[in-house]
């Protein structure tokens, strides 16, 4: 299988050459260098009338547990203080009420530009005047309204219409009020350009607060701290700073007001509660000082007090001798229901025999030794007998305890229940007075008690009051970037620069890949395995004899070249016939045809070329000879051989012209005469080249090729369909064609380089073996 086979069998693809593809696309500089032009004109036009945009920046800190001492200390008086999420206050800070303050409080809502040639630009530094309005909730929308300033009078005059400054004023457009602008710059500090009418607008505050919160950017600076950064984008940095400045206060001013609103509702709380319990004090004291004035009593309770300790502590002695009999009692139980298998003994909480307590604690231990030794031996087991003994001896002795402290302890209980028995009889004897002078006092002091609180609550209320702080920190006020962040010049002009070399690039690959004619060799490889034997560049001179003697052009290489390659496809002085045809009109099989022959007749062989396009002839034009007898006189026997071979002027190079033209050329051919017309000018010349017609509209060239030793197509660049190279394929395959090769003719320049086309296939003066080729090498051929 030749290289021309794998290449179409898709075995083994030629690699396309870095160097190449960048050729290709640099041999249509002019294309890229009109879009670079047109890219950097309009990116200029851009620039100029695109006003810069600076970024506005500041920073808030949002306090928490870990404030300093000093914060601390300020919090102390900060009763309605509570610690905020840094999400939550990024939030608040996005909020549309907080952004519709800033729009009312900086008159965002009427903004005042300046008309110039082209576009408008905003005048937030260069009016003279803000405009107020007095219900800006309300407001009547309008687009623009055009504005004078008088400078002498300060009034603004609209329509011949003059209001002065400072007052709210009834116009068409609303009540409005002029103030001066404290950001006004002279118009002397105006750039060239901006000079222009002055107008004013109206927008609903809703939709200004809208925009601005789509526009500003507010976002915790790090998810461990609580500093929030906010940052702004705006044409006039002035401006920005103003509402992220605005925004800062108009934050911290509403936390100080919630706060403020809660403490003054607190106090008011307190002092209408004080008023109330006041009264409640004073007539309870009145009514304790009339009770015992009436009753001369000055301190009958302290012995009710005594009584009423010694009651309590005996009450206290006889809960814990109930608590001891109650332990003594599960004990006993303890032990007389065990059945000296082991188990948790009772806690002798609160009884004082530690002799009982070390009775306990050595039947825990036998008990437990019993369980233990039972589990790893028999229970008739002399140790486990033992331990079961001991168990059994020791039970008596603590029942014996048990049975003496609960005498001890009933007798005990006896002594102390008789002793209360008394105190209570005193106590009944307490005046029924005392009991109501004790439930008076008892009132006053609770009375006082809540009196004293409310005291303390009002005082730290003002306090907190009178010292509110916001629970937050303005780090850094806003400030703008001294150079624009938006447009980038340098960003912008490389963009364009970018995307014009995308759109050429772009344009140039789609235009190749959907041409439906033929654009390079690569293309004719993958289509067909017929090898393409030889490359011819679009000649500009128009002359139809390219090649003469002496002739060094590039196009009269490309001809000797392939006269050589005929050689390795078999032509020489046993195989002399080679059949130039194609597969449509107008690919230039004449034109080849004829500086072929010439080629090989420099060679100082004998060629003879046969116009056998006997419907349309251009052979015999070209070289003015007579066409009164030709082939078609031959194949129908009306003329003999000597008659028709007739000469062109070139030495060794003569022709056999087509003669009239007849109404069946196909069936001429197919005559017989044909053969003996070949083999009689096989005798006397050394080459034949045989001018036949395309092969898709007409027979002729299927019939002629078997008669031939070489058939060569001619596909013209940029011209001969895709799809009939395929059909040259299919007639290969078939067999109607013999020994076929392709020429590729016609190879035109793509962009500027030298007959540059395809994949950066590069012909021309650049490549010639001339001292020309040297004077015109283009600069990127020594790259690539």
């Amino acid at each position: 299988m030749d290289q021309a086979e794998k290449n179409f069998g898709g075995e083994e693809q030629k690699e396309v050459s870095i160097g190449d593809l960048i050729l290709k696309y640099l041999n249509f500089w002019p294309l890229f260098l009109i879009l670079l032009v047109i890219a950097l004109i309009l990116t200029r036009i851009y620039l100029r009338y695109t006003y810069p945009v600076y970024e506005s920046t500041a920073t808030l800190l949002i306090k928490d547990d870990k404030s300093s001492p000093s914060d601390q200390m300020m919090q102390a008086f900060d009763m309605f203080g509570s610690k905020k999420s840094v999400e939550n206050e990024v939030e608040v800070l996005q909020s549309n009420t907080l952004m519709k303050d800033v729009v009312r409080n900086l008159h965002l809502y009427a903004p005042v530009r300046v008309e110039g040639r082209v576009t408008s630009q905003s005048a937030y530094t260069y009016s003279p005047v803000i405009i107020e309005v007095e219900n800006p909730d309300s407001l009547k929308v309008v687009s623009k309204v055009y504005f004078r300033y008088n400078d002498k009078g300060h009034q603004v005059i609209i329509k011949d219409t003059a209001y002065s400054l400072g007052n709210f004023q009834h116009t068409s457009f609303g009540t409005l009020k002029f103030l001066p602008n404290p950001r006004y710059k002279k118009p002397g500090e105006l750039s060239d350009g901006e000079e222009g009418k002055l107008f004013f607008s109206l927008y609903k505050v809703k939709q200004v607060a809208s925009g601005l919160l789509g526009a500003i950017n507010i976002t915790p600076s790090s998810q461990q701290s609580t500093v929030i950064d906010l940052s702004l984008r705006d044409e006039v940095p002035e401006r920005g700073e103003d509402i992220l400045n605005e925004l800062l206060r108009v934050y911290s001013r509403a936390a100080v007001l919630d706060k403020n609103a809660l403490a003054g509702n607190t106090l008011k709380f307190v002092e209408d509660r004080l008023k109330i319990v006041a009264k409640d004090l004073d007539s309870i004291e009145g009514s304790l000082q009339q009770f015992k004035a009436r009753n001369r009593i000055t301190d009958i309770s302290s012995q009710g007090q005594i009584f009423l300790q010694t009651v309590a502590a005996n009450d206290q002695k006889i809960t814990d001798i109930n608590m001891q009999l109650a332990v003594l009692d599960q004990v006993e139980s303890y032990v007389k229901s065990n059945d000296g298998l082991g188990g948790i003994v009772p806690a002798t909480l609160g009884v004082g025999d530690p002799a009982l307590t070390d009775l306990l604690q050595k039947l825990s231990d036998l008990e437990l030794k019993y369980s233990q030794t039972k589990k790893i031996v028999p229970e008739n087991n002399p140790s486990v007998i033992s331990l079961k003994d001991g168990i059994n001896k020791l039970k008596p002795g603590i029942l014996e305890n048990i049975v003496s402290q609960r005498k001890n302890l009933i007798a005990g209980k006896r002594d102390v229940e008789g002793a209360n028995a008394q105190y209570s009889s005193m106590l009944r004897t307490i005046p029924e007075k005392e009991r109501e002078l004790l439930t008076i006092s008892r009132q006053q002091s609770i009375k006082n008690d809540i009196y004293t609180f409310l005291l303390k609550k009002r005082e730290e209320t003002a306090l907190s009051f009178a010292s509110t702080i916001p629970d937050s920190r303005i780090i850094d006020y806003a400030e703008s970037s001294d150079v624009p962040v938006s447009p980038r010049k340098s960003i912008i002009y490389l963009s364009a620069m970018l995307i014009a070399l995308i759109v050429g690039g772009v344009y140039i690959f789609l235009k190749d890949a959907f041409t439906r004619s033929i654009q390079s060799r690569k293309e004719i490889e993958t289509k067909t395995s017929i090898p393409v034997l030889g490359e011819l560049v679009f000649d500009t001179t128009k002359s139809t004899i390219v090649i003469k003697e002496g002739t060094r052009s590039f196009i009269a290489e490309q001809f000797r070249q392939l006269r050589t390659s005929l050689a390795f496809m078999g032509i020489n002085e046993n195989h002399k016939r080679t059949l130039v045809t194609s597969s449509i009109t107008g690919e230039g099989k004449s034109f080849i045809s004829t500086n072929l022959g010439i080629s090989f007749s420099l060679t100082g062989k004998k060629v003879v070329l046969l116009e056998l396009d006997l419907r349309k002839p251009k052979l015999s034009k070209q070289f003015g000879v007579n066409t009164k007898e030709g082939i078609s006189n031959y194949l129908i026997g009306k003329s003999e051989y000597s008659e028709i071979v007739k000469d062109t002027g070139f030495a060794n190079l003569s022709i056999v012209p087509c003669g009239p033209i007849p109404p069946n050329p196909s069936e001429l051919i197919s005559n017989g005469r044909l053969e003996k017309l070949l083999e009689k000018l096989e005798s006397e010349f050394d080459y034949l080249i045989l001018d036949a017609p395309p092969i898709n509209p007409v027979a002729d060239a299927t019939i002629l090729s078997p008669r031939c030793d070489v058939t060569l197509f001619i596909v013209r660049h940029e011209y001969t369909p895709k799809v009939l190279v395929e059909n040259i394929e299919q007639k290969k395959i078939a067999g109607i064609i013999k020994n076929p090769a392709i020429v590729l003719n016609g190879i035109k320049i793509k962009g500027s380089g030298r007959y540059g086309y395809g994949y950066g296939k590069r012909y021309g003066q650049g490549y010639g073996y001339t001292e020309d080729a040297k004077r015109h090498k283009k600069w990127w051929h020594k790259i690539f």
